[in-house]
């Protein structure tokens, strides 16, 4: 086994480093030999892997958040010839997949953790959409864990605009969004059959169960069923969705009437209103007509085998 690690130096407000050094012995205990790429630049991720390929590296394993994560997967995902394993030790703000997958937030613990892990098949989502940030071209993306419409879009947005990210950003940042957005108008077909017409606050198309730092959006979300979990939430008076707000954080949101829950491979979202601003696993993207496809197996990920509730076995 020969792994390639890809550290963000950005990730955690510049940290991502010095947790590195301080668990450099230990991985190399569990991992062996192993390359270290710094990347403070997505272009420079593809150089990385395309070196991988004369390296004769097996695994890959990034440090940093979950927007590391997202460029890391679409540059794999340009590159199906690579047959490399997928690792991540969170060093970042949400962290979302890491807690999606039970791998803990303390570096020492997560090294741990991947000592156990092994190789699983894992879906992969691709999203399809207008760009409407580019001129309305023709786009795509894949990610790994969640991609969302709707007001997480607005709430990315004035994430990326806090010059000093904290525990409470998050939170802090969907509150205020909550208080200003207006839901849209939407339709979503679900596997080619018409699942919601209305206006909605947010759709999201699940691989993994977590997003905004600790929201349990899609508790039952399974990484290799070959299918998304859809969860949308409609329009509501801003009191009332700031209590469903609260029952998102347990999961307990998908009880309510006026959230909706199905699984589908396919699905098709259409703003009748303005662009909807997107969430990519915690990445910002603005579209409109979004087509998400699944990707069965597309990918291997580590994965505790302990952690059989996240797979569909």
């Amino acid at each position: 086994m020969r792994t390639l690690i890809i550290i963000n130096p950005n990730a955690a407000g510049g940290r991502a480093g010095d947790v590195f050094k301080k668990i450099e012995d230990r991985l190399v205990e569990v991992l062996g030999e192993f390359i270290v790429a710094v990347t403070r630049r997505p272009e420079e991720v593809a150089e990385h892997l395309d070196a991988a390929v004369a390296a004769k590296v097996t695994h890959l394993i990034a440090i940093g958040g979950d927007g590391t994560n997202h460029t890391v997967i679409n540059e794999l995902a340009k590159r199906p010839e690579l047959d490399l394993t997928f690792g991540s030790l969170p060093v970042g703000t949400g962290h979302d997949w890491a807690r999606s997958l039970g791998i803990p937030s303390d570096p020492e613990a997560a090294v741990k953790w991947l000592s156990r892990a092994q190789a699983v098949s894992c879906d992969l989502g691709k999203v399809e959409y207008i760009d409407t940030l580019q001129g309305r071209q023709k786009a795509a993306r894949t990610f790994l864990n969640i991609a969302s419409a709707g007001v997480s879009g607005e709430v990315d947005a004035r994430v990326n605009r806090s010059r000093r990210r904290t525990s409470l950003t998050f939170l802090r940042a969907t509150v205020a969004t909550l208080f200003q957005y207006k839901p849209q108008q939407i339709t979503v077909d679900c596997d080619g059959k018409p699942f919601y017409s209305g206006s909605s606050y947010l759709v999201v198309v699940a691989n993994g169960r977590c997003f905004g730092r600790g929201m349990w959006v899609a508790p039952q979300a399974l990484i290799n069923d070959g299918k998304f979990d859809v969860v949308l939430v409609e329009g509501m008076p801003r009191l009332r969705i700031l209590a469903a707000l609260q029952t998102v954080f347990s999961g307990r949101h998908l009880k309510r009437s006026d959230v909706h829950h199905t699984l589908a491979a396919e699905v098709f979202v259409h703003s009748k209103d303005t662009p909807l601003g997107m969430d990519l696993d915690g990445e910002e993207a603005q579209g409109q007509d979004l087509r998400f496809t699944l990707q069965p197996g597309a990918v291997k990920v580590l994965v505790d085998p302990s952690s059989e509730t996240l797979l569909g076995i």
